[in-house]
Formats: C-alpha cells, structure tokens, sequence
C-alpha cells in the first residue's frame, strides 16, 4: 500500500516488456482547456470590435458635428464686399466719350453693335447708347435704363430715354473695388441657385455628377463610367467623384492625394446628403467649388470665377464662357486660361463635345461656342483689389463699429467714397512724375517715393488715396502712416492764428523778418535761417506767407504764442501730441498726408471742417440698412481769418514759392496751396485746393535720406499733374459779410484808393483796415495838386 501510494502520482508506469510508457490524460481536461483558451481568444475579439466600434462611433459623431457646423458656417461666410461712387450721368456734367468708355469697362459693360440687353453700350462718334444693369443703391433700388447720350466739348450735352424724353439724372452701378477677406485669403461673390444659369446647371451634372439627383453621396457607377467615358475621349472630360464629394473637399479637407483623405471625404459626401437638401448642397458647392488663384487670393465660386475671368456677372456669361469654367473644375492651375489658353480651349471644346452628345446644346450650339474666343479680361492688380491704400483705410474706419468676423463671413455691402477715375489718374500722375524726377536730377532710379490723398472740399469725401508708386501692391501705405516733418504747410496755421486777432494783424500788417535767436532749456540756441540765407528787413504779412519766409513766421509765431497755435492745430483736426517748441513753426512735426490733407480741407471749406471719410453706407448682404456715415461739419475757425488766409494762399500760387504751378494749370482757375520744404530736403510738399477738390502730395525717400528736391521742385509736379487730369472747378472764393475790401498804398502801408498809384485792393475783417489815409489818397482828393502832379508827370 505504500509503495502504490509512493508512486500514485509519478507519470509513467512499467509495461509488460519491463519498458515505462506515458500516463494518459484526461479527455475532459484537454477539452476544457482547448474551451478556455477559444473563449479567451473570442473574448478579444469581441473587445477588439467593440472598442474600434467605439472609435469609430466617435469619430462618426466627429465628422457629423464638423459637417453640420462647418456646412452651416462655411457655406454662409461671404466676404464683405466694396464699392466705389457711382458715376453720375447729367446734362451738363464734365464728362468725355472716353471717360464714360472708361467706366464701362471697369463695371464689364460690353460694347456691340446696338445694345439690346443690359450693361452692353455703342458709340457712334459723340453719341453713346446705352443699356445700364439695375442696382440696389444705399437709398433704394434703381431700374436698368435705355439711354441716349450725346457730348460736345468734353461735357455731356445731353441725355434722352428709349423714348425721346428728357433725363435729369441717372446713376450707373456702383463699381466693385475690392472685399475684405479672411486671413486664410478665400474671396467668394454669393450666387443664388434660383438665379444661376440654367444651363449651368445642366453642364455640372453632365460633366461632373450625372447621378447626382439619385445617389446618396458616392456613386459606385460613376466612378467606373468616367473612367470609360476619359479613355474615349482621349482626356479628362469627367470625374468620378460625386459634386458632394468635390464639395465636402473643399468644405473640410485638404488636396492630399492619400486613401484616409478620400475615405474621410465618401464618409462626410454621405452625411452631407443625409444632413442637407439636393439644391442645399448644390447651392453650396456653386458658390465653395475651387476655380483659380490671384495672388495670395483663392478664388471660389462661380459668381467670383465669373468678375474675375470675365468681369461680368455669372447671369451675363454665354455658354463658350460657362463652358470654359466648368473644364477649369478638373484642374484650374491646368487649365488657367490666361497661362494656358490652348490648353484652355482644347478642355473647353472636350466639354462641349460632351454637352452635344448628351442632348444638352445642339450642333449648331456646339460649333458656334466652339469657334468664339476665351473672352477672358486682361488680369488685374493682384489680391482682388486694385486700391489696396483706399481699403486700408476703409478697413480702419469700419473697425469703429465692426468686429473683424463680421467684415469678412458676414457679405456686408460697403459704400465707399473712392472715385476710379481720380484714383486711376492720381496713381499715373505719381508714379510718372517720380520717374521724371529722377531723371531730371540724377537720382538713382526707384529710390523716390510719394503718397498722395485727394479729397472733397465740401463734406470731406476721400476720393483717392495712394500709398506709393507702385499703387496697384499692398505694404506700407506711406497715405496714412508715413509721418514726416511737414516743414512749410505748417506756416498757414501760424498765419491763420495771427489773423483771428485783426485787432492786431491783417494781411498788410509789418513783419520783421530780422535775424532772431531762441535760447532752449538747455543752453542751446536756436537762430532759423530764410531758405535763400537773407533778410529782407520788414515785410507785409501776406508777402512773409507767399515768399515763405522761415524768420518772419517764427517772429510772428513767438508773438502769438505756441499755445494759441496748437490749440488751433487741434481745431482744425490733428489729435495727435505735438511738441510745443518755438521749431514748431517751421514745422518740427511729422503728420501723415491724411492728416495734413485734414487741415488743408477746413481751410478749402471755408473753416468749417468735416472729418475725412471714405464710407457712405454699410448694408447687411439682405440690403438692410446697417449704418451710416452721414456727413458731419464743425466750425474750426471763424470765416472771415480763413478767408484772408486763401487770398493768401492763392496769392503763394500766383506770385510767391508756388508760382510754377501755373504752367500745370494755367492762371484762371485760382488754385490756392502751399509748398513745403524739410532740412536738407529730405522731404517735398504740397498741399492746396481747387473749387471742389483738395489734394496733398508728399514726395521723398523711405531711408529718410534726403531727396534734394524742394516742395516746388518735387511735390508741386506731381500735384500739378493730378489737378491737371482731373479737369477741377477754379476757386471762386464768395466774400464773407465780415469781410471788406480795401485798397492799400504797398509804399506806406496805409489806406489809399483805386485811384493811387500801384495800390492794391486787399480783404480786411471789417473794422480792422487802416484809418490813416496814404499821401496819394490826400493829392487825389486836392484837385490842384492833381493837376499840377500830372502836368509835371
């Protein structure tokens, strides 16, 4: 019994032969153990599926969440989008056949032989018919018009309907001058699906999706008849993603050319269409569908496609045209019609062929858009703008009021202030002058730069604005942010300080212009020079601003005081600080064109100044009003001083450091300005106005070397050249009721008649003239000292 108990538990036992041999094993045990491992190995299983379900679920849930907000988001993120004036049409207005062909083509008019449907025009010599486009303007909708315009000497001389009557005023559209897109650069122009083409949508299903009304987001068949359909024709006539694919790639992914990227686009295609309506996603994908690039600009959409390629609304393009841009879905770089334009037309033909073969458009239709041109406009200045200085502006002036996601998702339409013409004429007049300039006093070429703003008189409203000579480039808008030393413009103020105090000065009023010497806090002495290094004794006050004479100005400015000048410097619209030193007067401070352009439009209205604007109205994308920018008007100075000063400032124009304008303009028009000259003319100025408009130039170098050139040698050329292209009204100044004309002896100073010799008749506030009367005026009124004066004469 032991010995069995011994060896009970050992393994092997002893056969008959003597040999040991193996114990057996348990049939139930190794089945229980095979069991168990089996149910481990599915339990694994089980879990491995269960957690990648998980996964799956939650990035299911993922992709919904990002389809239905981004399609939402996306879909309705429209650019705000900018206008410019609107060309005025009126008996009587300043206007050439040619500036009105100008305008025309900056709206996409199109010039035929009879106009028989919107925006198309002829001319026959100084005749011009016309239809216009309708247009929803801040104050109301206006209609399409037939008209019949004549011209005769530069003016529109007449302007009659379809029907022979009469017209008093008509506004063509207002001219789009750029959008205010997100940094990530995606312009867009919203299209309506109910007004989109017809047959436009008739060509995207055909070429692009023909299944698209029955699939569910991927089309299996598609796939395998474009493949059939490419190796047929030789080349890429169709694709085999569906248009909610294309759009869900363009929506919510990247152009990776990878098998997650096309699995996570079939999956978001699926959702859209079980989130959103046929005519939903078509909508969307009209206006997301990727169709080119200008610059760091994308373009999407065909209502943007449409301006861009064609310069022309997309309910205005004919079948060649929306043919070419449905070929250019494939591949827009390929098919650029501007790089490419065989390539181009070689995919447009393709899609033609295909059109004809599905019944879309007859033979006729297809050999006809076959043979007719690309149409394609010339490329513009690139970044969808060629005003990049003017919406700059515009952009500082909306952030007032405007977070900077609604100027950019919101489609807000903004009315601006910009006329294309000034701004055409004043960037030519900028960067051609430059060139002369640099030739003319061998400086070395491209270093001059200049800015420029150009404005209304009355109200204020910014006309042009160029940052540089290079206009049509976004950086650094020298119009707004180059703040320079302003040298001489500052003298007008100082001037115009003096006369506010007619108690005191007038414009006859004797000024030394004597050497003077300043002592600073320091220690230091300061002792301003004339520009011509003389002295010229006591002057006339109206002389010492004409002649611009540096120490006569500072005489008179240390007589007024430096508070008195600053305060009105701020009247008349700097906000700025400015240093309060005697150097001050000379024009120790730097402001920016803008901003003397400010100052010099109080002085043109009159002393009443109206805050610079570049905005009418801002009008929600439904055309609901949003705000205004009405014009505003303060007095900034009494109109009797101010008038005084123009007198004065015309007088600079005629006789004084502005003399040479008139070979620009000629003497009957009166401009009034002033030039403006910084230490070692590092920089040239000059600022002035005409009857209706105001301008200021400022020329010089970026280094802040000095340029060599004075205000007259450098900024008054250019301003010339501006006044000159645009036509002004002359400057008619009406004399205020405090005002009074006198006549001056210019020997003695003293109050004399028409009758003296040389007298001269000046404007006084009333009261404020000498009393004394000149020794001419006492032998005109003695009839026998008359007599015998002219008998020895």
């Amino acid at each position: 019994m032991a010995k069995s108990r011994k060896n009970a538990g050992k393994p092997h036992s002893k056969s008959r032969t003597g040999k040991k041999t193996p114990a057996r094993k348990s049939r139930t045990g190794r089945g229980r153990r095979r069991t168990g491992k089996s149910g481990r190995r599915l339990s694994r299983i089980v879990a491995l599926l269960v957690f990648l379900g998980a996964i799956s679920g939650i990035y299911l849930l993922y992709l919904d969440h990002k389809v239905r907000t981004g399609f939402e988001g996306k879909r309705h993120a429209v650019p705000a989008q900018v206008y410019g004036r609107p060309l005025e049409l009126y008996p009587g207005a300043k206007l050439s056949p040619g500036q009105l062909e100008a305008e025309f083509q900056r709206l996409g008019y199109r010039k035929v032989t009879y106009p028989k449907r919107p925006a198309a025009w002829s001319r026959n010599r100084d005749r011009i018919i016309v239809r216009t486009r309708p247009f929803a303007f801040w104050d109301g909708q206006e209609s399409g018009r037939y008209l019949d315009l004549g011209f005769r000497g530069g003016v529109l001389s007449s302007m009659v309907d379809g029907n022979g009557r009469p017209q008093a005023l008509v506004r063509l559209e207002t001219p789009k001058i750029g959008s205010i897109y997100p940094a990530h650069n995606e312009d867009r122009v919203p299209v309506v699906l109910d007004e989109v083409p017809e047959i436009l949508i008739d060509m995207l299903i055909t070429i692009e999706d023909r299944s698209f009304y029955t699939h569910h987001g991927v089309d299996l068949k598609a796939i395998l008849r474009a493949v059939w359909a490419n190796l047929k024709a030789g080349g890429v006539v169709q694709g085999g993603s569906t248009l909610t694919q294309q759009l869900a790639k363009n929506l919510y992914l990247t152009r990776e050319k990878s098998l997650w990227r096309k699995a996570n686009e079939a999956v978001m295609a699926l959702i859209i269409e079980r989130r959103f309506s046929k005519d939903e996603i078509l909508s969307a994908y009209l206006n997301e569908i990727y169709l080119g690039q200008d610059g760091n600009r994308a373009i999407h959409g065909f209502g943007l496609a449409s301006h861009f390629y064609f310069n022309r609304p997309l309910d205005e393009l004919d079948l060649p045209r929306l043919a070419l841009l449905v070929g250019m879905i494939r591949g827009p770089s390929l098919y650029d019609p501007r790089i490419h334009p065989e390539r181009a037309g070689k995919r447009r033909n393709l899609v033609l062929d295909v059109l004809h073969r599905q019944d879309v458009i007859t033979a006729e239709q297809k050999n006809r858009a076959a043979k007719a041109p690309l149409g394609v406009v010339s490329r513009g200045k690139k970044g969808g703008s060629g005003y990049p200085a003017f919406l700059d502006l515009v952009r500082r002036q909306l952030r007032r009021d405007y977070r900077p996601e609604d100027l950019t998702s919101e489609g807000l339409r903004i009315f601006t202030t910009l006329d294309p013409e000034i701004q055409q004429q004043t960037e030519i007049s900028l960067s051609e002058r430059l060139q002369k300039l640099e030739k003319r006093h061998g400086l070395p070429a491209g270093k001059l730069e200049g800015a420029a703003v150009v404005a209304r008189s009355e109200g204020g409203e910014i006309l042009a604005v160029v940052g540089g000579r290079r206009a049509g480039y976004a950086g650094f808008n020298r119009a707004l942010d180059a703040r320079r030393p302003i040298g001489s413009l500052i003298k007008p103020v100082v001037y115009l300080a003096a006369l506010m105090r007619p108690d005191r000065y007038n414009l006859v009023t004797k000024l030394s212009d004597e050497p003077i010497h300043i002592g600073g806090r320091d220690g230091s002495v300061w002792s301003p020079r004339n520009f011509d290094l003389k002295n010229h004794g006591e002057v006339p006050l109206h002389l010492a601003l004409s002649k611009s004479y540096n120490v006569a100005t500072v005489r008179l400015g240390m007589e007024i005081g430096l508070k008195p000048a600053l305060e009105l410097l701020e009247q008349l619209g700097i906000n700025r600080p400015v240093q309060a030193i005697p150097a001050l007067f000379l024009g120790a401070v730097s402001l920016s064109p803008l901003e003397v352009a400010q100052i010099y439009q109080t002085f043109a209205a009159g002393g009443f100044r109206s805050p610079l604007r570049a905005i009418r109205e801002v009008q929600a994308a439904d055309g609901s009003q949003l705000q205004r920018y009405p014009l505003t008007v303060r007095q900034a100075a009494p109109v009797g001083p101010v008038y005084l000063l123009n007198r004065n400032l015309q007088e600079v124009v005629r006789t004084g450091t502005a003399r040479s304008l008139s070979g620009f303009l000629g003497d009957q028009l009166n401009v009034a300005g002033k030039t403006g000259t910084t230490n070692d003319l590092k920089d040239s100025w000059f600022a002035g106005f005409s009857g209706n408009e105001v301008a200021v130039v400022w020329v010089g170098r970026d280094d802040n070397k000095p340029a060599g050139l004075t205000g007259a040698q450098g900024a008054l050329r250019v301003w010339g050249d501006i006044m000159r292209r645009m036509a002004p009204v002359p400057l008619d100044l009406p004399r205020p009721e405090s005002v009074e004309a006198v006549w001056i002896d210019p020997v003695s100073g003293l109050r004399a008649d028409a009758r003296c010799e040389g007298a001269q008749e000046y404007p006084f506030i009333r009261g404020s003239a000498p009393e004394t009367k000149a020794p001419c005026v006492a032998e005109t009124d003695d009839p026998l000292r008359s007599l015998f004066r002219r008998i020895f004469e």
